[in-house]
């Protein structure tokens, strides 16, 4: 097993488009894990949308801790384990740019328009993610 670098992991987090599985806290204080589909932005920070009324919306706001896995789950192995603080943007245009993007990123081109529309508009948080710490690591089992 090798730590990555910097521009390993970010590599990583970037093609292919792997999702994220993002872990918060319930209002009890129990764990939620959800898929996510991300993007990293040139200042490391994750960033995602998601609807405000899901667990994950609604724990983000109450606790912004979070932490995210991306994993290659093929031989010889590879993960990103991120820790960070979320932060709600409250930006519309923001909101439906990033979202576009990430259909883009995740449907292809053709459809980026499409999941813009669906997933940009009132009810939707544009979530940005800093990390406060990154676990990198490729040839697990090497």
């Amino acid at each position: 097993m090798a730590e990555m670098s910097r521009q390993e992991w970010r590599a990583f987090l970037t093609e292919p488009a792997r999702t994220a599985k993002l872990a918060t806290a319930r209002a009890d204080g129990r764990p939620h894990v959800a898929p996510i589909w991300f993007a990293l932005d040139d200042d490391d920070s994750i960033v995602f949308t998601t609807a405000a009324t899901t667990v994950k919306g609604r724990g983000i706001v109450a606790d912004p801790r979070v932490a995210l896995c991306v994993d290659d789950d093929r031989p010889p192995f590879s993960f990103v384990v991120i820790e960070g603080v979320a932060e709600v943007v409250d930006d519309a245009a923001a909101l439906l740019a990033w979202a576009t993007r990430l259909g883009a990123r995740y449907m292809g081109a053709a459809r980026a328009d499409e999941y813009g529309r669906r997933n940009g508009v009132p009810g939707e948080l544009l979530v940005r993610v800093t990390p406060t710490k990154v676990l990198a690591h490729k040839n697990i089992s090497d």
